[in-house]
């Protein structure tokens, strides 16, 4: 079932697809990658767009900055 677009959802970091709800057997519900079942899902039960949200959040890469430079003066 397609997430309509009024309530936010962080785009897949894998591929970039929008999520999906998909109903698994009788435990409820999953908030899923569209394109590929191997990226991340949320766990089976109530429908959690906040955890996918918090998986699927680019995290800025470290930069290891060389500061010997400006401590020779």
């Amino acid at each position: 079932m397609n997430i309509p677009g009024s309530i936010y959802c962080k785009l897949c970091k894998e591929c970039g697809s929008r999520p999906v709800i998909a109903q698994v057997e009788d435990i409820g519900y999953v908030v899923k990658c569209s394109k590929d079942n191997s990226h991340y899902q949320t766990m089976p039960g109530l429908i959690d767009i906040e955890d996918w949200n918090r998986h699927n959040t680019i995290t800025p890469i470290s930069i290891d900055y060389n500061l010997s430079p400006m401590m020779a003066w």
